[in-house]
């Protein structure tokens, strides 16, 4: 029997990625609400309740007020929201960060889908801490460089609005400067730090793609160790991943003429780490590249559906 699939929140950036993906399931059939009723909550109510796997693509508020209506104990519901990324009684849908997330996520009627820039740092940072590498305590540091797509539809217009000229495509811009992103409390819990990083996203004039950048002073870590022993620490941590990749250490032919390509990874739900180190300094850099609408949002989303109802984790990524 096919298993009913219902998405809250389809006219989202995130919402019609996952559409589209789910378009290529045969397996699946898919609950539809009329477009004028989609704020009627008894319609949604029947919708939500109706389904095995619901996926939410509201906003916090909106994602809190959608759980609230799903009585049926058999409904399950990956949610794309902050709303529930640090709850405890829900899974983190990040599977690759241990068997027993992978575990939590097929098994978990609730699971909350990660933020694209905390993908990328804890995909960074979880082994070091695991591997007690890197104390709970220590100060990270951290920058993404990431496409607008991930500010939605009203960003995504000052980016590519055409009349005269804009000073949104001029240049990349920080932003987060109160330094207290909403991805952070997300970033600290999942990773196992026990303190915020300092954390400075940057907006670039790509429309997606995404690296997020972790410094390291290697004389602060818990054990001494070299670039290249952190290398191969990633490396066996992700080494029967599908989707996570770590790049070969000191190789440039995976360099664009000596530099990061953050658009590699795009339309795929791939992760890719490279560890950059200059041992006489001191000096180590995590980098992770994903797609911020891939890995970061609906390829994840797709692959913890893909947990949740036994299938392979790949099918149709």
């Amino acid at each position: 029997m096919k298993k009913k699939i219902f998405v809250d929140g389809l006219t989202g950036t995130t919402g019609l990625k996952i559409h589209e993906r789910l378009s290529l399931y045969s397996e699946l059939d898919m609950i539809t609400i009329d477009y004028d009723k989609r704020r009627d909550p008894n319609e949604r109510a029947r919708c939500l309740n109706e389904a095995d796997i619901v996926f939410l693509c509201l906003p916090d508020d909106a994602a809190k007020e959608a759980v609230s209506l799903v009585t049926n104990p058999n409904t399950r519901i990956i949610d794309a929201s902050t709303a529930y990324r640090t709850a405890t009684d829900w899974a983190y849908g990040l599977p690759e960060l241990s068997n027993a997330h992978r575990e939590s996520i097929k098994v978990s009627k609730r699971v909350s889908n990660p933020g694209c820039h905390a993908s990328a740092f804890n995909l960074s940072v979880y082994p070091l801490i695991h591997h007690k590498v890197m104390a709970p305590n220590y100060p990270v540091t951290c920058q993404s460089l990431t496409g607008y797509s991930g500010g939605g539809k009203s960003l995504i217009d000052k980016y590519e609005q055409n009349e005269g000229k804009n000073e949104y495509t001029k240049a990349p811009r920080p932003y987060g400067l109160t330094l207290n992103h909403k991805h952070l409390p997300e970033m600290t819990l999942r990773s196992g730090l026990a303190e915020a990083p300092i954390f400075i996203p940057i907006l670039g004039n790509n429309y997606q793609g995404l690296a997020v950048m972790v410094s390291l002073h290697t004389k602060l870590l818990s054990k001494q160790i070299s670039a290249k022993n952190i290398h191969e620490l990633i490396s066996e941590h992700y080494q029967n991943e599908k989707f996570v990749k770590v790049m070969p250490y000191a190789d440039d032919t995976n360099l664009f003429d000596g530099a990061i390509d953050i658009t590699v990874c795009n339309d795929t739900n791939n992760a890719e780490i490279f560890v950059f180190g200059n041992d006489a300094l001191g000096s180590t850099v995590v980098m992770t590249r994903l797609d911020n609408l891939g890995k970061g949002a609906s390829g994840a989303a797709i692959q913890n559906m893909n947990i949740m109802l036994g299938f392979e984790e790949d099918l149709h990524l």
